[in-house]
């Protein structure tokens, strides 16, 4: 297989994915009371459509999306709705959640299937954003919007690269549910008339580029490609550069170079949704750190408090973190009282000796972060520029086209928070600040 790659900057960095990359997706059993917040997406919140004393069924809806970027919630537990209020999420903001009490019944909503082949393309998103569906590698973008693209688009591209360390869900779900992820491509290509669909693997996962040749090896139309083990592959853009090089325009969307780009669980979903009338109401995450007992790969329904899953992983010792999603895109948990929600891929519960600190020391002009970046900026200056409050100079050099992967942070040898102070400035030009 010819390995594929993109050109410029990256980096290769410890996978510590040994612990439950051969361990099969284990079921963890509903929790007894359902936290389900109201916005687990980008965009706009939902509005309850339930109230306190409701009975609700699996799978029902309960939160309708208003806004067209925006996504539906869905029950992930049969029972009595007891409380409408907020609650604070794993990154310690709060917001609106319905709670359910579980009855243990798990009466679920009567599914509709369908037969994909006879569907149009509206009548695919339709579909997709009744079902709740957002993007599950972390950003939570409505899926809905993205199959209803500005632009003609002949590739639909799945994202199995899966290069954060320790993460291993997709991985898993690959091996595990090849025909359903391919079953899902193909309604994600009809969707959007694409003629072609590509799965993009790393290397590292030989397994999984193996069973997934075999399942789509009578499609001509859709094939597998190999690519390089390198951090960032499976950010958007440089996984569009890599399996088709074509390069997205700087403030640009994959559209307008014809494409589309999907989670692999992303996918899945899509498939249950649109032929088997299944809602998201669960998904799959890694729990990984030397700090959990027994790491593993969980099929948890959203809703769950993070606590109740690392207790089933065996519970955990003294850590000193717990992250949500990988550890180099991820946020600090902040309450383990919080749910688990659609777009989370991990909880990493680390030891001391798996992080390290910020220190923030002064620049010693290495250009390590330029050579690394992946996107061709100066992470140094723009850092620079946004802790002094000077957006309007950090706008002129591209803060925004920054995929804040963290790898100028992780390769600084005076371990500055570059990528941290990136971020607050993108949020400042976002904000409309100008230089102070």
């Amino acid at each position: 297989m010819l390995v594929k790659t993109f050109p410029r900057g990256g980096g290769h960095i410890p996978h510590r994915k040994d612990a439950t990359q051969n361990k099969p997706v284990m079921v963890m059993p509903a929790p007894k009371q359902a936290i389900i917040p109201l916005s687990q997406h980008a965009g706009a919140p939902c509005q309850p459509i339930v109230k306190v004393g409701d009975q609700v069924k699996l799978g029902q809806k309960i939160g309708e999306a208003e806004k067209y970027i925006s996504a539906p919630v869905h029950a992930s537990v049969s029972g009595q709705v007891v409380e409408i209020g907020e609650r604070t999420l794993l990154d310690g903001t709060k917001a609106m959640c319905v709670i359910i009490e579980n009855d243990g019944l798990d009466e679920a909503e009567a599914a509709v299937q369908q037969d994909y082949t006879r569907l149009s393309s509206s009548q695919i998103a339709q579909l997709i954003k009744e079902a709740g569906i957002v993007g599950l590698g972390g950003a939570g973008f409505p899926t809905h919007v993205k199959v209803e693209p500005p632009k003609p688009i002949d590739t639909v591209l799945i994202n199995g690269a899966e290069c954060e360390p320790y993460l291993t869900c997709d991985h898993r779900l690959m091996i595990e549910q090849p025909h359903k992820l391919i079953e899902g491509l193909k309604i994600l290509m009809q969707a959007v008339g694409a003629s072609q669909g590509i799965i993009g693997v790393e290397v590292n996962k030989p397994d999984a580029i193996r069973v997934l040749e075999q399942a789509c090896a009578e499609q001509s139309y859709i094939r597998v490609v190999g690519l390089k083990v390198k951090y960032p592959q499976g950010a958007e853009k440089q996984l569009i550069k890599a399996a088709l090089g074509r390069e997205v325009p700087s403030g640009g969307l994959p559209a307008e170079v014809g494409c589309i780009v999907q989670n692999v669980q992303t996918a899945i979903a899509v498939a249950d949704a649109v032929v088997r009338g299944i809602g998201l109401y669960q998904r799959v995450i890694t729990v990984a750190g030397a700090a959990v007992y027994d790491p593993r790969n969980v099929l948890v329904r959203i809703g769950t408090p993070i606590q109740e899953v690392i207790d089933f992983c065996g519970g955990m010792g003294n850590p000193a973190a717990i992250v949500a999603g990988g550890p180099m895109t991820g946020k600090l948990v902040q309450d383990l009282t919080a749910p688990v929600t659609k777009p989370l891929s991990g909880i990493l519960v680390l030891a001391k000796d798996e992080i390290s600190y910020e220190l923030n020391h002064p620049c010693i002009r290495c250009a390590r972060c330029i050579d690394h970046c992946p996107m061709g900026l100066q992470p140094n200056y723009l850092a620079d520029w946004s802790n002094k409050g000077l957006y309007d100079q950090a706008q002129r050099n591209y803060i925004m086209d920054c995929i804040e992967c963290g790898l100028c942070s992780f390769v600084c040898p005076a371990q500055r928070g570059l990528c941290r102070s990136i971020q607050a400035g993108k949020q400042a030009v976002r904000a409309g600040k100008t230089a102070i």
